[in-house]
């Protein structure tokens, strides 16, 4: 093992350190978070950081950058009070991580890339279409991270569309059969596979399979 100080750490150059702390926490959820201008502009980029906060009431977050340049996901949940998440599938890779570079807000990365909106009735923000997991988003709260000036946003799961041939027993969602990818670090693409599913832990009984 080849051990890093905090020390250490500090003192590395800027894309070393990036790299080393992104990557040292493991697997993220790799998802592309779509909002709308007042104008009626799709606003589209990747996150690695949703996460799940509960399930009743349904509410999940994410982190936001400092605000200390313009934050195009940022001015529209607050100016519209709605997002949509949206699932990473292997296909998408090469179109979701272009989403990350700094547009102006006047210009859709729905425009370039290969990336396509996908509407239903009665949602005006788009979701990204072919995503087999889509995720209607309502905005309820923020909290700054004072040690680093981060934002954690969180949100109201409002209404959910789910490919049906991920929906399981008890309508467990089994990603891989889509192909949906994890993020490794800042820009590394990874495509997990089912090993394993085991039945709920219980003391002094042994762990059961699922599968």
């Amino acid at each position: 093992m080849i051990p890093f100080s905090k020390e250490t750490i500090q003192n590395l150059s800027k894309i070393p350190r990036l790299n080393l702390i992104n990557s040292c926490t493991g697997y993220k959820s790799a998802n592309l978070i779509v909002t709308r201008t007042f104008k009626g502009i799709s606003n589209v980029a990747v996150f690695s950081s949703v996460t799940h906060l509960g399930s009743d009431p349904a509410l999940l977050g994410f982190i936001l950058r400092p605000t200390t340049v313009p934050r195009n996901t940022y001015k529209n949940i607050k100016d519209l009070g709605y997002f949509t998440i949206n699932h990473i599938t292997e296909s998408m890779i090469v179109d979701a991580h272009h989403s990350s570079a700094s547009y102006d807000e006047s210009i859709s990365e729905f425009d370039k890339t290969n990336l396509e909106e996908e509407y239903y009735d009665g949602i005006s923000i788009p979701f990204v279409k072919g995503s087999p997991v889509q995720i209607l988003c309502k905005y309820l709260n923020e909290y700054e991270i004072k040690e680093n000036g981060t934002i954690h946003i969180i949100a109201s799961i409002e209404q959910l569309f789910i490919k049906e041939n991920l929906i399981q027993n008890e309508n467990w969602l089994r990603l891989d059969l889509e192909n949906v990818v994890s993020i490794n670090g800042l820009d590394a693409y990874c495509v997990p596979k089912l090993v394993e599913r085991f039945e709920y832990a219980r003391p002094n009984i042994p762990t059961k399979s699922m599968l």
